[in-house]
């Protein structure tokens, strides 16, 4: 396979990813959105996490949630808690990394409020302990993993959503993340503002 093939293969494993997401993901998509929504018009708040990619996923969907998507709109309450790096390595230093986001939850997690938590593997210990940390603050978990779903799969509720992209090698799953994610938000916006 020469270069030119290598870069075309990307775009169509893209592709591939792309329709089989679609095809399997959209009502659990459009169910997660509704979810959202509802939360945000309680007043209450969405409090995303990840690690690396995922930790930069999480920040871009609150940043879209506060700022705005595509539709000028009230800033809607939603907080990365990759984004606090005095919080985060203190908790890290002084328990366990394990705890980085748990602990944020236990503090400003109320009930009703959402966790968006992004793990591409679906086994990362941080995210799979903030959503015990959600489920003891009687919140909802809108879970975005890959693959099999992981152990994030095996301890969500019924009252959550998993958004497991059934497909194996990292990079999609990343680009799928992003799509879903613009999906959820673009949804939030026509749920609180109607079409165009």
């Amino acid at each position: 396979m020469d270069l030119m093939q290598r870069v075309r293969q990307h775009f169509d494993d893209g592709i591939t990813a792309a329709e089989l997401t679609r095809e399997i993901l959209s009502p659990q998509i459009a169910q997660a959105a509704e979810r959202l929504m509802q939360t945000l018009i309680a007043d209450g708040k969405i409090l995303t996490c990840g690690n690396g990619g995922s930790a930069a996923d999480a920040q871009y969907f609150a940043t879209e949630m506060v700022g705005r998507f595509e539709r000028e709109r009230p800033g809607l309450s939603a907080i990365a808690l990759s984004t606090d790096t005095s919080a985060m390595t203190a908790i890290a230093n002084d328990y366990d990394f394990d705890m980085v986001f748990s602990r944020q939850v236990h503090a400003i997690g109320r009930a009703g409020d959402v966790l968006l938590a992004i793990s591409t593997s679906g086994n990362s210990a941080n995210v799979i302990s903030a959503i015990h940390a959600a489920h003891d603050r009687q919140m909802s978990v809108v879970a975005l993993t890959g693959r099999d779903g992981g152990q994030v799969a095996d301890i969500l509720s019924n009252e959550d959503t998993l958004l497991c992209v059934p497909v194996e090698r990292s990079a999609r799953i990343k680009e799928m993340h992003v799509t879903i994610i613009h999906a959820m938000c673009d949804a939030i916006d026509y749920l609180l503002l109607g079409g165009e």
